[in-house]
């Protein structure tokens, strides 16, 4: 609260050079641990905190060992925890010390996601990037970056680290500069501009090619593309250079992550079938398209808290798990307070297109007031043909999910959004609530006797 004070009478120009200052200053203080490390950096609108894992999975399927920060999770070797700081990149001194850290474990490899907040505030500098991966964008923050050019400008920011670092030597071995985009991202070449030694794109083959032909050829872009994709309710499956993935992972945007992860892989020289025994072991990332309970009824929780991201879930639930009797019970909490107020009526527009029932439920607050919030998502269904007998405002997050199992029938689908696997409601005067969507979930269903 003091802090935010302060920052209201301070000059803008002040306080970018008290955060770069900052930066610095940690990697000073910790004796340049990224130096030590091959530091992967991931960035892009969403999929981060998955592909950040995916790769993770790989390195260790490899049988190196690995470090990674993302907004779900911490990992140092073998120890694991929970990200409980709400902050994609917590703090400059906090993400040296967790460098320094993984150096004193022995880690070779650091993945970090690089979120445009963090870049903003400058906690990536200091930090020596050798790859750099973009997922895809699409407008979020926008009020906070002013636009989504200078959305996109801060995201390349992370390539211009990449780009600038001075050459890197581990163990007597030149650490190349490795870039990695998604190909069919409009955006993608922009994200390619920047210097490496080697680039990498990856692509879904029922996809058109953006990227000019000629820029691939003279970039030598080495291209990891998915054929014979095939999307199930159980997982997805398709095949790269002969090799056949089954993974457990939903969604085609989760087969666009496995890539990424395979990508960064060939570029460490990581043979695909490594890869592929990597990713056909994982069953579900936290609260990232988690089936908590199959029967009588599913119910899906979703860290989703952007339109495209939404669509993207509510797309798969209706054509893929969904069948001809059963409905689709949304549970819509992502908005949170204070930020990108502009997408509130477009994900109540997009849920209202795939949802039966829609709940419209308290997310993260924080300072402003949550009625408004669901006030102004519900503008977005009213627009629309949706049955207002079929809309609920429950702004108590527990009671809305009780009442999505209370109307749940036998192969209905309850998807859950905004909050995923995050342990925090965060509300008013900086107070956090202790929060978790899938324990609530099997509570409820407990009380009801249902699991």
């Amino acid at each position: 609260m003091i802090k935010e004070i302060i920052k209201k009478f301070l000059p803008k120009s002040f306080l970018l050079f008290y955060h770069k200052v900052l930066a610095y200053l940690a990697d000073f203080f910790y004796n340049h641990p990224s130096s030590k490390l091959i530091v992967i950096g991931v960035t892009g609108t969403a999929g981060k905190s998955t592909t950040v894992n995916l790769i993770g999975k790989i390195l260790e399927e490899a049988g190196l060992k690995v470090g990674l920060t993302t907004t779900m999770n911490f990992k140092i070797g073998e120890k694991e925890w929970i990200n409980k700081t709400k902050m994609t990149m917590p703090g400059r001194f906090f993400m040296q010390k967790i460098l320094k850290e993984m150096v004193k474990a022995n880690c070779q490899y650091a993945i970090i996601e690089t979120s445009s907040e963090g870049i903003l505030q400058f906690r990536h500098l200091g930090i020596d990037y050798d790859i750099a991966v973009f997922t895809g964008l699409h407008p979020e923050h926008i009020e906070a970056h002013g636009s989504f050019e200078n959305y996109k400008k801060a995201k390349g920011k992370l390539f211009e680290k990449l780009e600038k670092r001075k050459e890197k030597i581990i163990d007597g071995k030149r650490i190349k500069k490795v870039i990695v985009v998604n190909l069919d991202d409009e955006n993608a070449d922009y994200f390619l501009s920047y210097k490496a030694d080697e680039y990498y794109g990856y692509s879904l083959n029922s996809k058109s090619q953006i990227l000019n032909p000629k820029k691939i050829q003279n970039l030598k872009i080495k291209i990891v593309k998915a054929e014979n994709i095939k999307l199930a309710d159980d997982g997805s499956s398709f095949t790269v250079d002969g090799v056949d993935f089954k993974i457990n992972l939903l969604g085609e945007f989760n087969i666009y992550n496995c890539l990424a992860s395979i990508a960064v892989a060939l570029s460490q020289n990581i043979d695909l079938k490594i890869c592929q025994g990597a990713l056909e072991k994982i069953k579900f990332l936290p609260g990232r398209m988690e089936i908590v309970v199959e029967k009588p009824f599913k119910v899906i929780v979703d860290y989703a808290h952007t339109p495209k991201e939404l669509e993207n879930v509510y797309q798969f639930v209706k054509f893929k798990l969904k069948n001809q009797e059963s409905k689709i019970i949304g549970v819509l909490g992502s908005a949170g307070g204070g930020r990108d107020k502009w997408k509130r009526p477009v994900l109540g527009e997009i849920a209202s297109q795939y949802c039966d029932f829609i709940i419209l439920t308290n997310e993260d607050p924080y300072d402003e007031d949550p009625s408004q919030i669901l006030s102004e998502i519900k503008t977005g269904i009213l627009n629309s043909q949706f049955p207002i007998s079929n809309l609920f405002e429950i702004l108590d997050r527990r009671e809305a999910i009780r009442k999505a199992i209370s109307l749940a029938k036998e192969n209905d689908i309850v998807i859950i959004t905004g909050k995923g696997s995050e342990p925090w409601i965060c509300v008013a005067h900086g107070k956090k609530i202790p929060w978790d969507d899938r324990k609530v979930v099997k509570e409820e269903l407990t009380k009801l006797n249902i699991f």
